[in-house]
């Protein structure tokens, strides 16, 4: 048997951290900003964490917190983005319409002249 190089001990081992399961950031994107129901799925995904690292199965628990990051991220960023992109829109269309208006406005006005050589 080889013993040339020190081997780690098992037991010296730090444990490694326990996930977090993003409980809070779940129930605020589920409450405050559910967007097509994410932010539910990422609280089941947070619950599901949760009572897999009170459980002790880390694994499992580090995967679903995973997921529930995910579809966290996901919510946030549509329910954050969604209404941004809704009023750049309407902002420019609005500008767009004014501009449109100015330039139509020859188009729907009459002009009454002085001359009426056009009746006879």
């Amino acid at each position: 048997m080889d013993t040339s190089y020190p081997r780690e001990d098992e037991r010296k081992r730090e444990p490694s951290p326990l996930p977090r399961d993003h409980l809070v950031w779940s129930i605020f994107n589920t409450i405050y900003m559910n967007f097509c129901c994410l932010g539910f799925v990422a609280l089941a995904f947070s619950v599901k964490a949760r009572d897999r690292r009170v459980a002790g199965d880390v694994e499992a628990a580090r995967r679903l917190s995973s997921k529930a990051r995910c579809y966290n991220v996901l919510a946030t960023a549509c329910s954050v983005l969604l209404p941004l992109v809704l009023a750049a829109l309407a902002i420019t269309g609005v500008i767009h319409l004014a501009q449109l208006a100015q330039d139509s406005v020859g188009f729907f006005t009459y002009q009454f002249s002085g001359s009426d050589d056009e009746d006879k």
